[in-house]
């Protein structure tokens, strides 16, 4: 089971120093996203989360809606929101791993026919931001439907019970999370 951890600026803060420092602590994760809407210097944070991740020997870093950034980053892959399918055949011709936010089979669906390497699927479980959640049950439909596609469960895990729960679907490829790792 692939564990995928999601920043979130709740939790990795402006504050340069702060962010470095919550970086060098993070653990337990096979991949890692930069994700933050909020922050105005988003490259310089970016280039910085991408210098220490390599340093500590970690390399399955994420940049957040950006391909040509996580190009010039050297990252390896970028994690595009639910409304950029349209920039999956770029991000793949820049040859980064590409995994796309989807909250229903139609855009999962859309996404691998334009070679997504993977999605994320969400809300699984309730979540304060997710909306209805699809469940354990349907994830597992889904898991069935797009056998060959790697899947990302996402939204509301936050502890083990969640996470057992997700390890349980057979053919789930991970779980993706913000508050799980903190």
């Amino acid at each position: 089971m692939m564990k995928y951890l999601i920043t979130d600026p709740k939790y990795y803060s402006h504050d340069l120093s702060l962010f470095k420092d919550k970086l060098k602590k993070s653990s337990n994760f096979d991949f890692i996203l930069y994700r933050d809407k909020t922050n105005p210097n988003y490259r310089n944070f970016a280039k910085i989360f991408v210098d220490i991740l390599v340093e500590r020997g970690i390399t399955t870093l994420f940049i957040h809606r950006d391909p040509l950034l996580a190009k010039s980053l050297n990252a390896f892959g970028v994690h595009l929101s639910s409304e950029q399918p349209h920039l999956i055949e770029l991000s793949k011709s820049l040859g980064l791993f590409t995994v796309i936010s989807c909250h229903n089979i139609d855009e999962i669906a859309f996404a691998q026919k334009l070679g997504v390497d993977a999605v994320t699927i969400s809300p699984i479980f309730f979540s304060e931001k997710g909306g209805q959640p699809i469940g354990i049950e349907r994830l597992q439909q889904i898991v069935r439907e797009f056998k060959d596609l790697k899947i990302f469960a996402l939204g509301g895990i936050k502890s083990k019970l969640e996470v057992d729960e997700v390890t349980r679907v057979n053919g789930v490829f991970g779980f993706a999370s913000i508050r799980f790792f903190i």
